[in-house]
């Protein structure tokens, strides 16, 4: 026997050398020793008391190094006990036979991007191929992005708002005159699609027949819209307020009073023709009328220029002639006299501003008392009478 097996112990080490000792001759010895073995007496009578002769026959084996635990002989993949890569195909993937593990296999025609994926898989949505029948296939469960769960890429119109966010809305239709228009954004005025039942126009900005509210231009309407010519809109159609009927900025000279601020609005600048070009009256319009101050009887102006004015009594009545002068813009009266029940005329037929008659005055220059006696507002002159203002 070799002695330098003898009594020898290695441990977490296989003794290969000493086949012989274990009694199998030619195979190895797998046994592993866990502690280290006594001294025992040699072939040759050693000693047991653990003394030696010198020579290395009884010597106690001492494990020349510790093992390493992270030793890749004693380490095992903890996905794969076997060691084999659980990622890789089935071994006999490509072969065209559907083996035990695969569930396809067309040998050649294998393809990640068909029926059967190159690891012997079948094609399935969600699997981050684009496969046969799929638009697209971004591997996840969400389904509003741009790929939905059916890997069908989505787009505005298919009933699912979509899109990552790029849509506010997908009523699943085309029609651009709903809430939802064809641009999958929610309707707004502005946008150029008309609303129905909301907007009665929508050209995405203000224009000559559509106000950036999206109504018609209609002056009155309270939007000024410059672009249909409305210099304002105030929201009523008053032709003699500071914004008239036709959304324009009153004006002197337009041909319309402003209520408050013009007598007269002649539609011109000129002085001297009756309304001044401040737009005051200058003297009287032919057939304008009135009552008188105190009693109410009606006159009215048969003829008035700058220097002068024919008033009437416009049937008959007592008045203040004076008074009545001043009102019209005159210092005072110049001639009057009677008119037979004429009204604009002189004992004479029908008669009236529109078709004068004859200017008699048969009482002569006013001489500051009337026919009628006075009152508080001054001479009174009475019954059918007409006469001048003059100043």
């Amino acid at each position: 026997m070799d002695r330098r097996c003898s009594g020898a112990v290695v441990v977490l080490w296989t003794i290969s050398a000493c086949a012989g000792a274990a009694g199998v001759p030619g195979q190895q010895d797998t046994s592993v020793f866990s502690s280290t073995a006594t001294p025992s007496d040699s072939t040759d009578g050693e000693d047991t008391d653990g003394s030696t002769d010198g020579s290395t026959d009884g010597m106690t084996s001492t494990p020349s190094s510790t093992a390493d635990p992270t030793d890749a002989s004693m380490t095992s993949d903890p996905t794969d006990a076997d060691g084999t890569d659980t990622d890789a195909p089935p071994p006999g993937c490509g072969n065209a036979i559907v083996d035990p593990g695969e569930d396809c296999d067309l040998g050649d025609a294998n393809a990640d991007t068909g029926p059967c994926k190159t690891d012997c898989t079948n094609q399935v949505c969600g699997d981050g191929f684009i496969g046969p029948g799929e638009g697209c296939d971004d591997a996840n469960a969400v389904d509003d992005d741009t790929c939905s769960n059916a890997c069908v890429p989505t787009s505005c119109g298919d009933g699912s708002i979509n899109g990552g966010g790029a849509e506010q809305c997908d009523d699943g239709n085309g029609d651009d005159g709903d809430a939802c228009p064809g641009t999958c954004q929610s309707a707004f005025c502005g946008d150029g699609f008309v609303y129905a039942g909301v907007e009665t126009c929508d050209t995405g900005a203000t224009t000559g027949t559509c106000d950036g509210d999206c109504s018609a231009v209609a002056c009155g309407d309270g939007f000024t819209n410059a672009a249909a010519g409305e210099q304002c809109d105030d929201g009523n159609v008053d032709p003699s307020d500071a914004c008239t009927a036709f959304c324009l900025n009153a004006f002197c000279g337009d041909g319309i009073v402003r209520a408050g601020v013009e007598s007269c609005d002649d539609g011109n600048g000129n002085d001297g023709d009756g309304c001044s070009s401040s737009c005051q009256f200058e003297f009287p319009d032919v057939c304008e009328g009135g009552n008188d101050p105190g009693t109410g009887s009606p006159w009215v102006v048969c003829a008035a220029d700058a220097n002068s004015a024919w008033v009437s009594a416009n049937s008959s009545g007592n008045y203040h002639p004076e008074l009545i002068c001043q009102q019209l813009g005159y210092a005072t009266v110049g001639q009057w006299g009677g008119t037979c029940g004429n009204v604009c005329g002189y004992c004479e037929g029908a008669t009236s501003c529109m078709a004068t008659g004859q200017q008699i005055f048969d009482f002569g220059a006013w001489q500051g008392a009337g026919n009628c006696g006075a009152d508080g507002l001054g001479q009174i002159m009475c019954f059918t009478v007409m006469w001048t203002c003059v100043g």
